[in-house]
């Protein structure tokens, strides 16, 4: 697993609580993952991983942060968007497929994305 892989990756039923969430906002079932944590991680033994969530909605691509990652580049079957703002941390057991790797320069704008989210100058 290397920083910058979109990987799918299996959430389960979104919930809160005992309850299934209808209307949340926190990602659930199975959907690709851009894994945004420094390699240097990526390489111990530690068993979580940081990544933000793909969304094929292109709605979302107006939120601050967010970034355009077309099918060609992604391998995946639809244009989709890198939501900056939605980072998690989950078990490494998570990532089931890896899909493909994007390019330095997407890279970068979802570095500058993460900032903005961050509040990082």
């Amino acid at each position: 697993m290397i920083r910058g892989e979109i990987w799918l990756a299996e959430f389960g039923i979104p919930c809160a609580g005992n309850f299934v969430a209808r209307n949340g906002s926190e990602i659930g079932y199975s959907r690709p993952v851009l894994i945004v944590q420094d390699d240097g991680f990526n390489e111990s033994r530690i068993k979580t991983i940081v990544v933000l969530p793909l969304t094929t909605n292109l709605r979302l691509l107006d939120a601050p942060g967010n970034v355009l990652i077309k099918k060609k580049e992604s391998k995946l079957k639809e244009d989709s968007v890198i939501i900056a703002a939605q980072l998690y941390t989950i078990d490494r057991s998570r990532l089931k497929d890896k899909h493909s790797k994007v390019t330095k320069e997407t890279m970068e704008e979802v570095e500058m994305g993460m900032k903005l989210v961050l509040g990082i100058n």
